[in-house]
This record gives structure tokens, C-alpha cells and sequence, in this order.
């Protein structure tokens, strides 16, 4: 028994639980292009495929624009 337990919390990708909604609007044009992407990609997840990608995007631009203590040109030097 306890092996099909460690089994099913293997299979999530995280085990916090997930209670703040966010939604948003697109227009026709935006939706088609992402369900587009979706289908070409066999992306079954819209869910998750859209958590990941704009947390990505975020965390990618937090860490180019972290605060460093000499600018970018001093420490090519």
C-alpha cells in the first residue's frame, strides 16, 4: 500500500496545493495562435503549459535584471 502512495506523489510535479485563481482575456486572434501551439505541440495541459511559461518568463527577466554591486561594464573589465 505504501508503495502505490510514494508512487502517486512521485507523479506530481508539486504537491502544494494551488488556491489563487488568475484569468485573463484574449481576443480571437491570440486564442487561435495559442491553441494553435498547443495542438501542433500535443500539449494536453493548458494549465500547467501556462503557469510554466509565464513563470519562466518572469524568473528569466529577475535574474537579468537582479542588482548587482558594480554595473555590467566594471565587471568586464
Amino acid at each position: 500500500m505504501s508503495r502505490n502512495n510514494n508512487k502517486k506523489e512521485k507523479e506530481t510535479s508539486s504537491n502544494v496545493k494551488r488556491m489563487m485563481r488568475l484569468t485573463c482575456f484574449l481576443n480571437e486572434q491570440e486564442y487561435e495562435f495559442i491553441d494553435n501551439y498547443l495542438k501542433r505541440y500535443k500539449i494536453k495541459n493548458k494549465s500547467r503549459w501556462l503557469r510554466e511559461t509565464v513563470l519562466l518568463a518572469i524568473y528569466k527577466e529577475i535574474e537579468e535584471n537582479y542588482p548587482t554591486l558594480f554595473d555590467e561594464h566594471e565587471m568586464r573589465r
